[in-house]
């Protein structure tokens, strides 16, 4: 799953986020036309609310469905004894087992603690409710707050599915099976684990392995570093203002105290996530606390954005610069806010002066509310933008994280790291800049070649970002186990004169239907839409090899042939071929009458990407520069002396804007 700005999208984005990077894709101008006869205007009704739920898919979540216990199912964990449900494809359920207690007053801003024990039998038969944070359109958390807010500080929960057994049948021993840990996307800032498109139920059932997904901290809940938190931390650890990448590292301990109650095998545990659930994936690799507490590790659209301890905490105007929104700025909005002082000045004093202590129980004397409304921009409700994964030097290294990886300082696991071709399509649908809007609908692109090109080259650039730059540097490390793919499904279909396929593609976020086999987006109108009886039958195929590679990874460290045995070979990243000479690798992940499953040379690199947008002859002087400045600027790999070059007098001026 994401609500990035038009200049710096991480693509971070909830469950249903997905970007596809499409080159091919085309819209043409006859079909930019008069989209409604009068003959249908009786249905505009319909229309509008079924766009409407296209726009917003995934905030369209199923109410709530409390299950009937199953007593086959009870097991003993290290707290108690849980029971969970009967689920579909022969598996059981436990939905919302507490594996933290709740962060609450002064767990705030905390380290999560192991929960308390329980005397009755635990029923986990619903979903915790999703931590604290301002819904989006992509986040896939409902809100009925007029501002957006939704969630619960008590949030810490996880979920668990398993191949359906009786007490006494739960596999043991050499017949323990894989494990497969899912930590959701959204930016860091929205989404949850109840999530309809990951319900881990087929993926269970059908590949023999045990699911596994949890909540975590979000927004500033769960990242933020501040001197007076810092000074009263109880470990180097959580001093770090990591306190959602803390509860992740808290879930796979969790896991590995208790999985083999539900025929888990705790020495082969898999974690994977998308978006910001594949970044979270890369920064775990870095977290010496997080050794052995996975085995294998996939990560689908990720990335390695991070930001430093002085981005996390300085002023704006320090000599070293702070993020806009670091705890140093947000503590002088929460001071004025609060009417303790009147102007920011006065709050920047104050602060200062005031002890620790008292700062510290000040800030846990804000709302949840309060505090993410200091972060909320005054024009734009669901953008959070906040510093989060922080280069602390305990937790995380202080270095750059491709740097880490080269010189082999990471949880060396097996790894497939792969994107989307279209990632970007996602977020371009739903701008107003790019897609025209009509009877409150978004329809028609406005220029088809700039939607195209900035769809090529974003996506393009972040599976250089998510997949090209850390295979590379983690193959370099001598690892050995580094596997790439691309999905490129975008059999969609035209919907009232618009063609999907044109306008989503292969988006941010579509290839995880295929790894769960849900084809699920909370919204029976939205199933019916995008996952229809045309492309039932090569969607259900690429899914089930999807689950097929996904689970062989996960149950040996290699996607193989899948566990079928008859897939096309998924070659590792980095190998030599007959005349010895070394290639990068990636398998394309497609529909059979689409080209099918194939592997393919990849070149990326962000300087081709730089390369390609300089050549583009359709891209005036002014064009190119802003185009640099969207790929590049507020990234860590943003170089203003290597962009003055560009085009025929280079982007100097517009660099210094």
């Amino acid at each position: 799953m994401d609500e990035m700005s038009k200049t710096d999208r991480e693509g971070d984005t909830g469950e249903a986020g997905i970007v596809d990077n499409d080159p091919g894709s085309g819209l043409t101008r006859s079909r930019r036309g008069p989209w409604i006869l009068a003959g249908v205007l009786l249905c505009l009704g319909l229309v509008v609310a079924g766009i409407a739920v296209l726009r917003e898919f995934p905030n369209a979540a199923d109410e709530e469905v409390v299950q009937i216990a199953d007593v086959s199912s009870e097991r003993l964990l290290a707290f108690g004894s849980v029971v969970g449900h009967a689920a579909d494809y022969e598996t059981h359920a436990w939905l919302g087992l507490p594996y933290a207690r709740p962060p609450l007053a002064e767990l705030r801003w905390r380290a999560p603690q192991s929960p308390e024990a329980w005397a009755d039998t635990f029923d986990a038969l619903r979903f915790g409710p999703p931590c604290v944070q301002l819904t989006s359109r992509l986040g896939g958390v409902r809100s009925e707050d007029p501002d957006g807010f939704a969630g619960s500080e008590d949030c810490l929960y996880l979920n668990v599915w398993a191949p359906r057994a009786e007490p006494d049948r739960v596999a043991t021993g050499d017949d323990r099976l894989p494990v497969m840990v899912w930590i959701h996307g959204g930016g860091n800032r929205v989404g949850h684990s109840g999530s309809a498109m990951s319900d881990g139920a087929r993926l269970a059932g059908t590949e023999n392995v045990v699911v596994v997904s949890f909540n975590y901290r979000l927004g500033p809940l769960g990242w933020f570093s501040h001197p007076a938190f810092r000074a009263m931390s109880t470990s180097p650890e959580e001093a770090s203002g990591n306190f959602g990448t803390l509860d992740q590292v808290r879930a796979l301990e969790w896991v590995a105290e208790n999985i083999e109650e539900f025929g888990g095998d705790p020495h082969n545990i898999t974690i994977f996530g998308e978006s910001a659930g594949g970044r979270n994936v890369l920064a775990l690799l870095l977290v010496e606390k997080a050794r052995n507490l996975f085995h294998r590790a996939i990560v689908q659209s990720g990335s390695t954005d991070s930001v430093s301890r002085a981005e996390a905490e300085n002023e704006i105007a320090a000599k070293v610069p702070g993020h806009r929104h670091s705890s140093a700025e947000i503590v002088v909005s929460l001071l004025q806010e609060a009417g303790v002082v009147p102007d920011r000045d006065a709050a920047g004093r104050y602060a200062e002066a005031l002890p620790e202590t008292d700062l510290a129980e000040f800030l846990r004397g804000r709302s949840a509310r309060e505090i993410l409304d200091a972060y909320r921009d005054p024009d734009r409700r669901e953008r959070l933008d906040l510093p989060q994964l922080i280069r602390d030097g305990s937790l995380l290294p202080t270095g750059d994280w491709i740097t880490e990886y080269r010189e082999g300082r990471f949880n060396a696991v097996p790894i497939m790291l792969g994107t989307n071709r279209d990632e970007m399509k996602l977020f371009l649908f739903s701008d107003e800049d790019h897609v025209r809007e009509r009877f409150g609908m978004f329809f028609s692109v406005r220029d088809l070649d700039d939607y195209e090109r900035r769809s090529r080259y974003h996506s393009d650039l972040w599976t250089v970002r998510g997949v090209t730059r850390p295979a590379s540097a983690i193959s370099d490390s001598g690892m050995q186990g580094v596997f790439a793919y691309r999905f490129d499904w975008d059999e969609l279909p035209r919907f009232l004169g618009g063609d999907l396929a044109v306008l989503l593609g292969a988006a941010h976020g579509f290839e995880i239907p295929f790894v769960f086999g849900t084809f699920d987006l909370g919204s029976p109108m939205l199933n019916g839409l995008i996952f229809n009886d045309e492309n039932a039958e090569m969607r259900e195929a690429l899914s089930a090899t999807m689950m097929s590679y996904w689970a062989e990874f996960a149950r040996h460290g290699r996607p193989g042939r899948g566990s079928s045995g008859d897939q096309p070979a998924w070659e590792a990243w980095t190998h030599l071929q007959s005349d010895d000479t070394e290639i990068a690798s990636m398998l394309i992940l497609d529909a059979k009458n689409d080209g099918g499953i194939r592997l393919s040379q990849s070149r990326l690199s962000r300087d081709h990407v730089i390369a390609a947008v300089d050549a583009d002859p359709a891209l005036d002087q002014d064009e190119k520069c802003q185009l640099f400045h969207d790929l590049f600027a507020k990234r860590r790999d943003w170089n203003s002396e290597s962009l003055r070059g560009i085009g025929r007098r280079g982007c100097a001026d517009f660099i210094e804007k």
